[in-house]
């Protein structure tokens, strides 16, 4: 499924600072990376590495990379309890984000954009929520700093038109500004009755969502 590309004048300096901020934190990461691949290693086990296809702008798949947190299931398991506590260190601190830097590196992704989810969602959206593909899926975005998986489904796809709609530098810096308050903060990790979230079922599903639970906090406009 394609969507329009986005417009904008400032996609193109956007991707020279992905590629000079990922080339950096790759360079400078590597001895941290190093240290937590030998951790998952031991705690989590092989491979270190969480690979998954999923899609990318214009809905294009990728391999994602990231570290992984849940050992392999064991019977009938729920994320909660393959969750390893070194896995749960990792998401709160977002350390597992970091192998995604090569996906920033390579083009499929970029420093700030709307989350890339799955592949079979693809089907599942309206055509506003479609537009989450005009930009390169992001590691962090408008939606992650408003509260991430705190946030139901439709105020998580809310955000990210928003953020395809505002596109700009100034906007990049001020998410990436509240990322690392985020992080320092360990806000929003996880949704109120689980680890991860839960599986999006459609428009339908992401409506009944917003009614359970309601909006933690948002990011001040053009603040």
């Amino acid at each position: 499924m394609r969507v329009s590309p986005c417009p904008s004048a400032y996609l193109p300096v956007k991707r020279v600072i992905d590629l000079v901020v990922a080339s950096v934190g790759l360079l400078i990461g590597a001895p941290v990376m190093a240290a937590i691949a030998v951790a998952v290693r031991r705690d989590v086990g092989s491979p270190v590495l969480f690979r998954q296809e999923r899609p990318g702008r214009n809905g294009e798949p990728f391999q994602l990379v990231k570290f992984r947190t849940m050992r392999e299931p064991r019977g009938i398991e729920s994320d909660v309890e393959r969750m390893t506590p070194l896995g749960r260190t990792l998401r709160s601190t977002s350390l597992d984000e970091l192998p995604t830097l090569w996906n920033v590196f390579r083009g499929e992704m970029s420093l700030v954009g709307p989350r890339p989810l799955l592949m079979r969602y693809l089907e599942r959206y309206s055509p506003t929520q479609m537009r989450r593909h005009e930009v390169r899926p992001g590691i962090t975005g408008l939606a992650q700093v408003r509260g991430r998986n705190a946030l139901t489904w439709e105020e998580k796809f809310a955000a990210d038109v928003e953020y395809v709609e505002r596109l700009s530098l100034r906007l990049d810096l001020q998410i990436l500004g509240a990322t690392i308050s985020a992080v320092l903060t360990r806000h929003g990790i996880s949704a109120s009755d689980t680890e991860t979230m839960p599986e999006f079922a459609g428009q339908g599903a992401a409506m009944e969502s917003t009614r359970k639970h309601p909006t933690i906090r948002s990011l001040e406009k053009d603040a």
